[in-house]
């Protein structure tokens, strides 16, 4: 098995592959096929979802000596290899967030006047581009304005708000969307399959779901798993690792409280303690899922929206609960956003969860 980490030897090396972002790799392979390469780009979105990623592939398109027909890197030339082996010299990553300051943008300046070593162009992906300073930023804005005819400039954000609009006014802006907890359930069994892991369905959507839609750290969970040295990994095994039940058991228990069963809740409660979950964790979980039923019983056609968080099987689960929804539980879930309130601080973190149910069910 390799020792390379997993969210490194599955990087997408191509716009195909990249998943969750189609609009936009659509776009940017246009740009390739019609040599309309912009000098500057501001890509902006939740961690984990490719920008960084995105950031490569346009140094590829932009270098790549057998580009093909479709705006796609070849993957074989010189310039690309290079790219893939994090080798090449005229790459260049900088991380704002160690490198904020207006001594380091005036040598990024001078590495900027610079031609090429071997590519066509040069590009300076700057991550967490948020991060710089107000004179960092004003020390680019002048090459950013006029740059040189070799150089391609890509920021990336988690906030994009904090980019000043003299600088994104510059760029051309993408932003980036999370992807289905589908979409990363497909690539973890993929993955698993490749690294020659049993990883069962409802592991992998826990994984999923427990990466709130990053790729990264959804890849980063399984990896450990993975290194753990357990050939099968199963739902069990990733509910010790995140100390979170999965979405069948969940939606279980928020089933026992709709139909208002308090003794098979507290039992059932008590379970969950004695196998050590961490409750807080469950509480949030729980919320989460109530409300959701809460949404699809209020309104159906929110069910578009939800299809990007779940599964098929779980959305069909959600809106069979929803038709158990009742006015009243409304009350319930707002004692339960209290209840979690007190857990996080509460040395017996049961106690607050345990009144909001026995007080929201309660004959």
């Amino acid at each position: 098995m390799s020792s390379l980490a997993i969210y490194r030897k599955y990087r997408p090396k191509t716009f195909g592959e990249l998943l969750g972002q189609e609009l936009i790799s659509g776009i940017l392979r246009e740009a390739a096929k019609h040599d309309k390469i912009f000098h500057a780009y501001l890509f902006a979105g939740p961690r984990g979802t490719g920008k960084t990623t995105t950031a490569r592939l346009i140094a590829k398109i932009a270098n790549c000596e057998n580009l093909g027909k479709d705006g796609e890197p070849c993957n074989k030339c010189k310039f690309c290899s290079a790219i893939d082996e994090g080798r090449s010299m005229d790459v260049v990553e900088i991380d704002a967030a160690s490198n904020r300051g207006i001594d380091e943008i005036r040598d990024l300046k001078e590495n900027i006047r610079t031609a090429p070593s071997q590519a066509k162009w040069k590009v300076f992906i700057i991550d967490e581009a948020h991060m710089l300073t107000t004179p960092a930023w004003n020390a680019l804005l002048k090459t950013i304005e006029e740059p040189p005819g070799h150089v391609i400039f890509i920021f990336a954000t988690t906030e994009s708000e904090k980019v000043p609009a003299t600088i994104s006014s510059r760029t051309q802006q993408f932003h980036f969307q999370r992807p289905s907890v589908r979409q990363i359930t497909d690539k973890l069994l993929y993955i698993a399959k490749g690294e020659k892991t049993d990883l069962s369905e409802e592991a992998a959507e826990l994984i999923g779901a427990q990466a709130e839609g990053s790729f990264r750290d959804a890849e980063s969970l399984l990896d450990q798993l993975i290194s753990a040295g357990k050939k099968s990994i199963q739902l069990e095994d990733v509910e010790r690792a995140v100390g979170k039940i999965g979405f069948q058991k969940l939606s279980a228990f928020a089933e026992e409280i709709l139909k208002g069963n308090l003794e098979s809740v507290l039992e059932k409660l008590h379970a969950i303690e004695d196998e050590g979950y961490n409750l807080s964790q469950f509480a949030k979980d729980l919320i989460s899922y109530i409300r959701r039923v809460a949404v699809l019983s209020m309104a159906p056609k929110m069910e578009a929206v939800m299809r990007r968080e779940l599964t098929d099987d779980h959305l069909k689960r959600l809106k069979g609960h929803a038709k158990l929804f009742k006015k009243e539980h409304i009350e319930l879930l707002k004692s339960l956003i209290t209840a979690y309130g007190q857990m996080r601080y509460s040395s017996f973190p049961i106690i607050p969860l345990e009144v909001a149910l026995i007080e929201g069910l309660k004959k």
